[in-house]
């Protein structure tokens, strides 16, 4: 079968990619809102990352759609849009698709998939994870802050795809054990919220402890969550889910030393939530930290932790503050009562 890609959702993170697919020889075309399919139109599409690699594509050599019908005739759709926006776009992208079109659904956090194959019965769907931070720099122009290789739900109809990334330097990986790969993921996207809150780029965040101790209080409220239900997460970094905590916890000398890799991000990426919250937008804190509170829910537990995060950052989308001291953050997240507590 020819691999022919559509991309539903040309954000960041949908541009990166794009360019990536198109760098690798493949035929992809980005479905955009008519203003980003305007700016590539004018400015084509240019991405870098914090390794200095650079792939560029003009305007013209950029298929791009603002209507759903471009996916008609794609054997893969990679659904790039916010969590909250999955029920609506499958609605919509039902009529259009192949039946044997693949969906893979890029979103960070817990049940994307499970939201769009309740709305597309019968079609293949498959997750995946989009491990770094994109920031767009201005027209046309995107950048990759933060390390990591794409991870995708392991699928006969990815192997071309993963394949042509692979042959082109691009990192890529099929994965069986996708739950696990997904809560593994999610133990570190915790840390949105903590860096959104701070108001920091994320280097400048992890460099302080307190706010490292606020992400490894959350962390841990989540493995013991985990345990609790018998979900092992994924090991995604050299670091073992249970040490993340441990390692996040000590000296600021220390961490420097022993997590230098972790730090090997630009001085001025900022996670995806701390983007929404500066533009005024929706967060996805509802599938990250939210995930873990309801997870514990159905566990008849509690995760306060978590889901005071959750509140801070509503309340934050809805004018309050975003621009946390690492002490009064942690202070407010150590007053929360043991994640341990059943729910009466």
């Amino acid at each position: 079968m020819t691999v022919k890609v559509a991309v539903v959702g040309a954000g960041n993170i949908g541009c990166a990619i794009g360019v990536q697919l198109l760098h690798a020889g493949l035929d992809a075309t980005l479905i955009a809102r008519p203003q980003i399919a305007a700016d590539i139109a004018a400015n084509g599409l240019r991405l870098s990352d914090y390794r200095g690699q650079q792939w560029h594509r003009t305007g013209s050599q950029v298929p791009v759609s603002t209507t759903l019908d471009a996916a008609r005739e794609a054997t893969l759709v990679l659904l790039a849009v916010k969590c909250a926006d999955v029920h609506a776009t499958a609605d919509a992208l039902a009529p259009q698709l192949r039946r044997d079109a693949l969906v893979v659904c890029l979103q960070n956090g817990i049940g994307s998939a499970e939201r769009a194959r309740a709305r597309l019965p019968g079609q293949p769907v498959v997750s995946a994870i989009v491990p770094y931070n994109v920031a767009r720099l201005g027209p046309g122009a995107y950048h990759i802050g933060t390390e990591g290789q794409l991870l995708f739900e392991a699928h006969p109809q990815l192997r071309p795809l993963v394949e042509a990334l692979a042959n082109r330097g691009i990192g890529t990986e099929l994965r069986d054990d996708f739950v696990a790969v997904q809560w593994g993921k999610l133990l570190l996207n915790l840390n949105n919220a903590v860096n959104a809150l701070s108001g920091l780029p994320l280097k400048a965040e992890l460099s302080q402890r307190d706010f490292r101790r606020c992400l490894a209080l959350a962390q841990r409220e989540a493995l013991a969550t985990l345990q609790a239900a018998a979900i092992q997460p994924a090991k995604l970094t050299p670091i073992a889910p249970r040490w993340l905590p441990t390692l996040l916890s000590v000296p600021d000398a220390v961490f420097r030393v022993a997590a230098r890799k972790m730090l090997a991000i630009d001085p001025l990426a900022r996670s995806s939530m701390a983007d929404d919250l500066q533009r005024g937008r929706a967060t996805e804190v509802d599938y990250l930290n939210g995930a873990v509170v309801e997870l514990a829910r159905r566990l008849g537990r509690e995760a306060p932790v978590n889901q005071r995060l959750q509140a801070l950052v509503h309340a934050a989308e809805q004018g309050g503050s975003h621009h946390w001291s690492a002490a009064a953050l942690l202070a407010q997240l150590s007053a929360s009562p043991s994640p341990h507590t059943p729910i009466a």
